[in-house]
């Protein structure tokens, strides 16, 4: 999508960009890492794989800081807010950065008041049942859906994201339409499709992964264009049913605009 392009490219061009190798003095104390998301979901996890490795490296710690809550929106914009030095740091997510400019209005401009460290991660999603689900595939469900309009809900980890949007576009191609419950974060959709609360959910597969292999959900399909080396026994949506459709999250590391371009560089480089 243009949004993950672009964050790309901007990424591209701060490892291309040949500047000094670190900051006067920097680190001198630790750093914050913002998760726009609670414990358990792919991003949380990633940070806190990647917040120790980084400490060591800078020789600072690097505490991780869960401020959940509107598809990301909530962490992005504590990140903007904060101030330029590099000691606040954290994760923009695709739906943060590109599909919610487009659907509310943010208090940050996702293009002026934040800068792009690296891309992290493209993250496929999956399309799963739960035991209150009656449906047991992509075929199924849209033969089930079709004649049933808004009687088949899912799950997903917030209003705006990435998992949401599949679910709209899965619908507008499918001829569909499944109502969409949003939760906080991607553990507690987890945990209401488990609970049966909802009877289907699109979930990060990383989060959904513990699930499904202890037999709790059932996969149905991935999001993405192929399938995943993740997961290599999950068929596509496309292949399963819905031709056409593909959508993946993206997440990387930003920084509040105005970070002094060593700063960046530097982590950048670590």
């Amino acid at each position: 999508m243009p949004g993950r392009i672009a964050f790309a490219v901007a990424c591209a061009c701060l490892i291309g960009w040949a500047g000094p190798a670190s900051a006067q003095g920097y680190p001198t104390r630790p750093l914050r890492f913002v998760v726009g998301f609670p414990p358990g979901g792919s991003t949380d996890v990633a940070a806190r794989v990647i917040a120790p490795k980084l400490a060591e490296r800078l020789g600072q710690p690097v505490q991780v800081d869960n401020r959940a809550g509107a598809g990301g929106t909530i962490g992005v914009d504590t990140i903007a807010k904060s101030a330029p030095d590099g000691y606040t740091i954290g994760f923009g997510v695709s739906g943060a950065l590109t599909i919610n400019v487009t659907l509310q209005s943010l208090p940050y401009d996702p293009r002026k008041d934040l800068a792009p460290v690296t891309l992290v991660a493209i993250n496929p999603l999956v399309l799963a049942a739960g035991p209150s689900s009656p449906v047991n595939s992509v075929r199924e469900l849209v033969a089930w859906a079709r004649p049933r309009s808004a009687q088949l809900a899912f799950a997903t980890g917030g209003t705006g994201t990435a998992m949401h949007l599949s679910g709209a576009m899965l619908n507008a191609i499918a001829g569909i339409e499944l109502v969409h419950v949003p939760f906080k974060g991607n553990g507690a959709a987890a945990a209401g499709l488990i609970g049966g609360q909802v009877p289907l959910a699109i979930l990060d597969l990383t989060s959904a992964r513990p699930f499904l292999r202890a037999g709790r959900m059932r996969a149905l399909g991935v999001t993405s264009a192929r399938r995943t080396p993740l997961a290599p026994e999950i068929p596509t949506i496309a292949e399963a049913g819905v031709p056409g459709f593909e959508m993946n999250s993206w997440f990387g590391i930003i920084a509040p605009a105005g970070t002094p371009s060593e700063i960046v560089t530097r982590l950048n480089s670590e």
